[in-house]
């Protein structure tokens, strides 16, 4: 009996101890499980939860007026920075390519009334016939060779008696000569003696957009030399007549108009886009206005520049004829059969022809009052003026004229010849 007794009591302690180490493997691998399963599920929570509460921040940023951690305020200086940014890269890259032009000339010798009102201190004759240098002007241009052509208005250098120096943006001087003059446009080419001058890239001037930005650059007032002023494109294809403050006048077609300002000295300088290639050349501003001023086209003179490098000098096609463009007033007024046209009609001197002795025009017949209707096919009118259809060809090329003659209507055939004066 004992024995049966003794023989059990191993057994029963046995079955005792595996009860609990079940129990502790279950509790463990509860835990393991809970701690996983927590750590996967608390992942994709806290990933859309992240993304929730990303989305409601986001709703008060904007209405708060904060965007990605910084307000408005922040976000437009940082915009203005850029572009600033831009406009300070175009200044630097282009500034050595513009140059000053001043303008001197043998003057008369004057006594200062101020220093001797009444000659008690000199001979009086000492001033007779006496002339000094001085500086009458300036202007502005900018280099289209690197050998030392510079490109600037026809009425910087107009004076046939004036010496012209530059001024490079390091202050370097150097004489100057002109090698062309446009006889319809305000474009002159001068040239200095050197190499290795910087250049400015020639844009497109008939892609141009109003509203976008544009920098002049030039000798502001004659003495401010490499002033720089920004603007934007104010209008196309204007039509003005300029005037230069000495009685003289010239009508300018297709222009720019910016709100960029330009000074008397900005004369001849260039209009930068925003990329840094020139779209026109400065040339005038409005009298008794703020912020209008005016650009000639950079395309409308490629042509030139090509023509100077290649030959040296510019090559002006002239039909001959003094004339006025017909509009419905004018037509009105003289009693005409055509509304459009350019009408041939001497001018205010005796001298001012008509028709020109001796040119095209005056071989092939034409005479005061004929109406010059359309070049090969082109309508003549307020857009499309004679002088500006003429300029579009070449010096020797023949042109298709019709032309209302003496009470009829004729086509006659035209050979342009160079202007010579």
């Amino acid at each position: 009996m004992e024995n049966n007794i003794n023989s059990q009591e191993p057994i029963t302690p046995e079955v005792k101890n595996k009860k609990p180490q079940s129990f502790k493997l279950i509790i463990i691998t509860s835990i393991i499980l809970s701690v996983l399963f927590s750590s996967f599920f608390g992942a994709i929570f806290g990933f859309m939860g992240g993304k929730i509460s990303d989305k409601v921040f986001s709703k008060i940023e904007s209405k708060l007026g904060i965007k990605n951690g910084k307000n408005n305020q922040e976000a437009n200086r940082e915009k203005i920075i850029q572009e600033d940014s831009a406009v300070i890269d175009v200044v630097e890259k282009s500034s050595p390519a513009v140059v000053s032009i001043v303008i001197t000339k043998d003057v008369p010798k004057y006594r200062s009334f101020f220093s001797d009102p009444f000659g008690f201190f000199s001979d009086p004759s000492d001033s007779q016939g006496a002339t000094e240098k001085q500086t009458v002007g300036g202007g502005s241009g900018f280099f289209s060779s690197s050998n030392g052509m510079i490109i600037t208005n026809k009425h910087v250098v107009s004076d046939l008696n004036a010496e012209y120096t530059v001024i490079t943006n390091d202050g370097k001087e150097y004489s100057a000569r002109v090698l062309a003059r446009d006889a319809n446009k305000d474009i002159a080419i001068i040239k200095i003696d050197g190499e290795n001058f910087p250049t400015l890239p020639l844009g497109d001037s008939d892609a141009l957009r109003i509203g976008q930005t544009v920098i002049a650059i030039g000798n502001s007032l004659g003495e401010f030399s490499n002033s720089v002023s920004k603007g934007i494109i104010s209008g196309l294809r204007r039509n003005i007549t300029a005037g230069s403050g000495l009685g003289e006048s010239e009508k300018l077609s297709d222009i720019i108009q910016t709100d960029a300002a330009i000074n008397s000295g900005n004369s001849g300088g260039p209009l930068l886009d925003i990329s840094g290639n020139v779209i026109g050349v400065n040339v005038a501003m409005a009298q008794g206005a703020e912020n209008i001023a005016f650009s000639i086209p950079v395309n409308q003179i490629k042509k030139i520049v090509d023509q100077v490098k290649s030959t040296g000098k510019i090559s002006t096609p002239f039909l001959g004829v003094r004339s006025i463009t017909v509009n419905k007033q004018i037509q009105s007024e003289n009693n005409l059969s055509f509304d459009y046209g350019s009408l041939i009609a001497r001018g205010e001197k005796i001298t001012d022809f008509a028709v020109l002795p001796g040119s095209p025009a005056d071989k092939a017949g034409f005479v005061e009052n004929d109406i010059i209707l359309e070049i090969n096919g082109t309508k003549i009118d307020e857009k499309n003026s004679l002088t500006d259809i003429i300029s579009g060809f070449n010096v020797g090329d023949t042109i298709k004229v019709k032309i209302w003659h003496k009470g009829e209507t004729k086509n006659i055939q035209v050979k342009l010849e160079e202007r010579t004066q």
